[in-house]
């Protein structure tokens, strides 16, 4: 199968880009507030995320569908532990929230980025009977990245030791999606 390739160093500065584009909508009226805490870390962490996102398109049909997805799960929790920290305290303001959400239209950088490089791995495994052909590739992505994020969430709250280490909420959040195939049972005679 042919994957459009698109530099992966182009992207990440395509993506800087468009958060700094971001940042000038938001920008509170002084510096250093929180709004330019989370656009700073935003900066830093969401194009390296969203570069591992689309490095999937390079293991399409290589080792198994769920080895592939760990460490996107592992990755994911990492990030929104780190965004969510400092998004917080960045949208206790209505009028930050509303123009953040404008902002996110703007650029395009809304959930739909991250979605859709991993909607598209799994609709490629698929079409290679690697992934159940019941299974909705978009729905799929969008579960996967919920159980990062909410993983995240309560850690932020709870704290680490509250639940299982990330590196088993990560297995089981792929283990849960319940991509593969079953095995096809014996022909009886």
């Amino acid at each position: 199968m042919a994957t459009s390739h698109v530099d992966p160093h182009q992207r990440s500065q395509d993506t800087r880009q468009r958060v700094l584009e971001m940042a000038v909508s938001l920008r509170e009226d002084r510096t250093g507030g929180s709004v330019d805490h989370f656009l700073a870390l935003l900066q830093d962490r969401l194009p390296l995320w969203l570069s591992i996102l689309h490095d999937l398109s390079h293991h399409i049909g290589k080792g198994c569908v769920s080895d592939n997805l760990l460490p996107i799960a592992r990755a994911g929790i990492d990030y929104y532990i780190d965004i969510q920290s400092a998004a917080l305290p960045a949208f206790t303001s209505p009028s930050v929230t509303v123009r953040f959400r404008q902002a996110i239209r703007k650029t395009g950088l809304g959930p739909g980025k991250e979605t859709t490089p991993l909607a598209a791995y799994l609709a490629a495994e698929q079409r290679l009977g690697r992934v159940r052909a019941d299974v909705d590739p978009e729905a799929s992505a969008r579960l996967l990245i919920s159980g990062c994020f909410y993983r995240a969430y309560v850690e932020m709250f709870v704290g680490a030791d509250a639940q299982p280490p990330r590196e088993a909420s990560a297995r089981e959040i792929v283990r849960e999606l319940r991509l593969e195939p079953l095995p096809s049972a014996p022909a009886v005679a």
